[in-house]
């Protein structure tokens, strides 16, 4: 695959930078189109809460999906807004208005050094515990969130293990004695 033409000349491992989209803006922040035409906007942490208002007075009244990504070795990402930088992290949340039968995404940049995003909990109930499954699985942290306690793995567990640098191990598999 590294002599295909449209790698020609990467170097192995090398981390592309992903090209930016031409955007329009609503919400307030940089909005763009999926490949299907979905529209996703580009919201700072900053203007996260302000934006999920916005769109939840537009209609969108259920928060379907909060999910993260850790491009930390994924050298290919979507295509980022115009002037959105790209960080290790990316959080991102899918809305549904049903009465228009429409839905939105928003692709929340997260810094490595200061993974922290404001919770959803206030305005969409049902955020709960997808964050706590994206804090657990990937460690970014929910500002505000009622319940921050794991979901999935046990309290004393450390590390997240969906982080790319999170060690794999192997875990004995113990049966029973037959006779």
């Amino acid at each position: 695959m590294a002599d295909s033409p449209e790698n020609e000349g990467a170097e192995e491992g090398a981390v592309e930078e992903p090209a930016a989209v031409p955007t329009a803006i609503a919400y307030g922040c940089p909005l763009t189109l999926s490949t299907d035409d979905q529209r996703v906007l580009h919201p700072s942490r900053e203007q996260w809460l302000l934006v999920a208002s916005a769109i939840l007075a537009d209609g969108f009244r259920m928060c379907i999906d909060v999910t993260a990504v850790d491009y930390l070795t994924n050298p290919r990402r979507p295509a980022l807004a115009d002037g959105v930088a790209p960080e290790r992290f990316e959080v991102v949340a899918s809305f549904m208005n049903h009465a228009r039968r429409e839905r939105i995404r928003a692709r929340i940049q997260v810094p490595e050094g200061d993974p922290t995003v404001p919770s959803l909990t206030t305005l969409y109930p049902g955020a709960d515990y997808l964050e706590r499954e994206v804090y657990d699985m990937f460690g970014v942290v929910f500002e505000g969130h009622p319940d921050p306690s794991r979901i999935l793995m046990p309290e004393n567990w450390e590390g997240h293990p969906l982080r790319k640098d999170y060690a794999t191990g192997a875990i004995p598999v113990q049966f029973k004695e037959t006779n």
